[in-house]
């Protein structure tokens, strides 16, 4: 340890209250930007891989972000629909190794309700190509089971065995319920972070018993009701569905098939990459994303602003001291140099909790986030990117450092002994 890193130390100690506090400001505002900053990376990540596996999202023409909202995030409304026989013509293409039919337009309690096949709990996959879970209980085997996401169960206090009633359309207000079709929860999906969590899974025989009898969205005048038993005895195949995701046999042929529905002759279809269409529609939230890192670029600065009047206060009442300095020979660089030290010290010493206090936090809240949100929150050594958010919370803190130990190098040997009243 120099003698001048040495000093700086004693000297911290002396005034070890003001000194600890002024690294708390600090390491509490590097916690924050860093953390803000792996949240920012675990949220886009996780965000990004909403969908994983799937090479293809089949949809009536749209848009490619509205085609991601409304099929995967169950955002908004399809525009259209898409004939069950071009469904059936996707899923005999000699490219196509699965396909998952998609039927929205239903609901219960606000939670959306999706109308699909046995083949959703297979395929689908979210994070790093993980499979759908079942929590408890198992997926839909009858017409009228329902397979509930997790936040679904949680928020609605529903378990297996509960029987509910369905709603015509997607708000949260309906008076249009299928409450002579009740369903019953056979299954509970285990947290995925995803909207897989807040989704009502039910089978596309099932969307199409409830609406029997039904014409442009309302229970058909004049007509008796069909029951549950009656709708067992019919064909419940679907004449639409509202989108498909597509697996193909190899990743080579994506673009091949991509442009062969883009240009299907019987019907306007739209097939979408989702990783494309997922990073265009994380582009539309950079300015929350750019929000969270100036709000917390604020705080550290207010850290930073803390120290300078910190170490600014402190000047008056040791202003004996660096007279005393210079009296046993200390000349002006070396009092300029302790006045910096000490600040790089404060900043060093702040950024070192800081990112111990981050990694201490992320420990503990890491089984709680990845339990109720599904998300997990990967505990990694810092990036360059957060390196090099250090190396300017330091440079900072010493470039603030200039203004104390300029005062402090201009302070003269008689001004430090003078006596004011």
């Amino acid at each position: 340890m120099t003698p001048t890193l040495k000093l700086a130390w004693q000297s911290l100690l002396n005034r070890k209250i003001t000194a600890l506090l002024t690294v708390l400001a600090i390491a509490i505002s590097v916690t924050l930007l860093l953390g803000v900053e792996k949240i920012r990376t675990e949220t886009k990540r996780s965000f990004l891989s909403t969908l994983s596996g799937t090479d293809l999202v089949i949809g009536a023409r749209t848009g490619p972000v509205q085609l991601m909202l409304y099929s995967v995030f169950r955002m908004g409304n399809a525009t259209n629909n898409i004939d069950w026989k071009s469904y059936q013509h996707l899923q005999q293409h000699p490219l196509v190794k699965w396909t998952i039919p998609l039927s929205l337009g239903d609901s219960h309690q606000g939670f959306r309700v999706l109308g699909t096949d046995q083949g959703y709990f297979t395929h689908y996959q979210y994070g790093d190509h993980q499979p759908l879970k079942i929590r408890q209980g198992k997926v839909f085997a009858d017409i009228f089971d329902a397979v509930i996401g997790a936040d679904v169960a949680k928020k609605l206090g529903y378990s297996v065995g509960e029987s509910i009633v369905l709603a015509h359309g997607a708000g949260k207000t309906s008076f249009m319920k299928h409450s002579d079709k009740p369903f019953t929860v056979v299954g509970i999906l285990a947290p995925t972070g995803t909207p897989v969590d807040q989704t009502i899974h039910v089978s596309l025989a099932g969307i199409e018993a409830i609406h029997l009898g039904w014409e442009n969205g309302v229970p058909a005048m004049g007509k008796p009701r069909v029951t549950a038993e009656q709708a067992r005895q019919q064909a419940l195949e679907p004449k639409t569905i509202t989108a498909a995701l597509v697996g193909l046999k190899s990743k080579i042929t994506t673009f091949r098939l991509q442009r062969e529905i883009n240009e299907y002759k019987d019907e306007p279809l739209t097939a979408v990459l989702p990783g494309v269409a997922l990073a265009e529609l994380w582009s539309l939230l950079s300015v929350a994303e750019h929000a969270l890192l100036i709000i917390s670029a604020f705080v550290v600065a207010t850290g930073l602003i803390g120290m300078l009047t910190s170490i600014l206060m402190s000047l008056n009442e040791r202003r004996r001291e660096m007279a005393i300095l210079r009296s046993v020979g200390a000349r002006p660089v070396h009092i300029f140099s302790l006045m910096m030290t000490e600040a790089g010290l404060l900043a060093t010493i702040g950024c070192t909790l800081g990112v111990s206090l981050l990694y201490l936090l992320m420990l503990i809240t890491q089984p709680i986030i990845s339990n109720y949100y599904g998300v997990a929150l990967a505990i990694t050594p810092l990036t360059h990117y957060e390196w090099l958010l250090i190396l300017i919370i330091i440079s900072s803190a010493l470039l603030m450092g200039l203004i104390p130990a300029w005062r402090a190098y201009k302070n003269s040997l008689a001004d430090g002994m003078t006596i004011r009243v």
